[in-house]
């Protein structure tokens, strides 16, 4: 999401100059399958992939979270922690959402193609099975489903950065989307990718922040 005043190279520099996590078993082999499958070059059509997986963690808090719900309303004070915590997975779903929304867009105004399999089938099925890993390993332990996304955001993040690096001719064209009142008035295309690398960024503190701390707390 744009704050005003962010200086997007900074932070994009910043992700540059900054190690990736030491991923996980399970981060390790989704990012293996999908070099398999989409190629290890960064393209707008693999980030849009990227961006169908990137909701489904959320949507699986959000779910347990409406489960316990229904078994703590008359605790009002654990209640209202739920959904507060509800609210804060529906605020990062939705910033995923407009991420796809924009880069969709880009890719359909270019006029890139997009097999049916791999690029409408195949991220249905990966998002299946991830938004099911990640409930399951919600309830066994919430911090081993926050340590998963957050491999996910810290990769993203990186992607996005290095790709606006490898692709400095982004800088010279204008950022013009149906969505951009709702997402942000950057100027150009680099700032909008420099921008959803800093989303990822912010989603990946927001899980290390939830390891620290208890369940809805």
């Amino acid at each position: 999401m744009n704050i005003p005043g962010t200086d997007l190279k900074a932070e994009q520099a910043k992700t540059l100059a900054a190690p990736r996590r030491p991923y996980g078993l399970l981060a390790r082999l989704l990012f293996l399958g999908m070099d398999l499958v989409y190629g290890k070059q960064r393209t707008l059509k693999k980030f849009t992939v990227l961006e169908v997986i990137a909701r489904v963690p959320y949507q699986a808090w959000e779910h347990v979270a409406y489960i316990a719900m229904t078994h703590t309303y008359r605790a009002p004070g654990f209640a209202r922690r739920v959904f507060e915590f509800i609210k804060e997975s529906r605020m990062q779903q939705d910033n995923e959402q407009w991420h796809l929304l924009i880069l969709e867009e880009w890719v359909q105004k270019d006029g890139l193609r997009e097999s049916f399999l791999l690029y409408r089938f195949g991220p249905q099925v990966v998002a299946f099975f991830y938004y099911h890993v990640s409930w399951l390993l919600y309830v066994i332990d919430p911090k081993l489903s926050y340590a998963l996304n957050a491999d996910f955001e810290d990769h993203a993040e990186h992607e996005y950065m290095e790709f606006v690096r490898e692709h400095p001719e982004l800088e010279e064209r204008p950022f013009e989307s149906e969505f951009k009142a709702d997402y942000g008035n950057h100027a150009t295309l680099a700032d909008v990718l420099r921008q959803i690398g800093l989303d990822e960024r912010h989603h990946k503190e927001e899980s290390l922040a939830r390891i620290a701390a208890p369940r809805f707390s």
